[in-house]
């Protein structure tokens, strides 16, 4: 999980894989290979039942829903909502905001990213920079030419209740502390920290006690999340393997800043045990997720992409076999996140933006 503004301008910057064909443009003529029925939908796009668009402008993305699926938290730089970097909403799980605006319930200062529902159904886990600064950090996007993230030190982890009041802070070490989820059993938080110096993943319990670091390989290890029934961590991660790369990396995280253009899943016990890569497949792999079955992985990629984009959500077996493509976008299909009774995903996609950049929320009712 990361902030969405500059992964989207990756879309339009991502280096190429080969430069022997140019990306192909939607054109309005293309209609066709929407759906009669649905026209959000397209037609190879076999998993989705129905779909619901639910937000109309600025970039919304990292939506989780509540423990019992009556709600969700979403992130948004929604200018029209008056948003100069990306702060978080409450919705229930019905709404659309069309003409209206949901109820902010992060604080307003700094920037936030990935908001977490806790298993109370009343309170939520995120990671916000308003401590050290009030005001929206710079986000650099370009580094000696090559597009970065940045990581920055001032992210701390707290718990808020759904009218915005924060009532506990997580973690208070120097460094980045972000990208924090809970598992469905309800009794762990798994996070990305720099406490060690390098970007691993961590576990807590849901007071912040009991931190136990779970990854050690070098390398951008985040954007992690429970299997279905707590026993198993999947994840993005970037490996470096050469001196050069090596090197590299490491001076970019000095400065606070990663390179994701090359990250792939891996997966492992929940204590971190068992660590197995499962994609070798190129180019940004990330935002997994677990199927409702525990048996497959739905994760982004542009590994198919002429150049960097599109991105478009895949399904995996997690023992790595039976790779299988799922969306069929031109452009960006991302953080997918099933509700907890596995009838529902819930996604961001630049489909239906009347071609803006903008990146909207939907919902799909989902059938395997």
């Amino acid at each position: 999980m990361k902030t969405l503004v500059p992964f989207l301008l990756l879309i339009l910057i991502f280096g190429c894989k080969t430069d022997s064909k140019k990306a192909r443009p939607e054109k309005e003529n293309e209609v066709s290979v929407m759906a009669a029925s649905d026209t959000l939908i397209y037609k190879e796009e076999k998993h989705f039942k129905s779909i619901r668009q639910v937000t109309f402008g600025g970039d919304n993305a990292e939506a989780y829903w509540s423990f019992d699926d009556s709600k969700i938290v979403f992130q948004s730089n929604n200018p029209g909502w008056g948003m100069q970097c990306d702060q978080m909403f409450l919705m229930n799980s019905e709404e659309t905001f069309r003409d209206s605006k949901p109820p902010m319930i992060s604080t307003g200062m700094g920037r936030t990213t990935c908001a977490y529902f806790l298993p109370d159904n009343e309170h939520i886990v995120y990671a916000s920079t308003h401590l050290v600064n009030k005001e929206c950090p710079e986000v650099p996007l370009r580094k000696n030419g090559k597009y970065v993230w940045p990581v920055y030190d001032s992210f701390d982890i707290f718990v808020a209740d759904l009218n915005g009041n924060i009532v506990t802070q997580l973690t208070n070490e120097p460094g980045y502390d972000a990208e924090a989820t809970v598992s469905p059993q309800g009794d762990k938080i798994v996070f990305t920290s720099t406490r060690s110096g390098d970007l691993e993943l961590y576990t807590m319990n849901l007071d912040g006690t009991e931190v136990t670091q779970i990854t050690d390989e070098l390398g951008y290890d985040g954007g992690a999340f429970f299997s279905p029934d707590g026993t198993k961590i999947i994840f993005r991660a970037s490996r470096p393997k050469t001196d050069e790369a090596i090197t590299e990396y490491k001076e970019l995280l000095s400065q606070g800043l990663v390179q994701p253009t090359e990250m792939e899943l891996f997966i492992c016990n929940a204590d971190g045990s068992d660590l197995k890569q499962l994609t070798f497949l190129g180019n940004a792999n990330w935002s997994p997720f677990f199927h409702p079955s525990g048996e497959k992985i739905l994760f982004s990629s542009n590994f198919e992409a002429e150049k960097g984009f599109p991105f478009n959500l895949y399904l995996i077996d997690i023992d790595g076999k039976n790779l299988e493509r799922v969306t069929h976008g031109k452009t960006f299909d991302a953080f997918p996140v099933f509700s907890n009774n596995g009838k529902f995903l819930a996604f961001s996609s630049n489909r239906n933006n009347g071609g803006t950049r903008d990146t909207n929320l939907f919902i799909a009712e989902w059938q395997d």
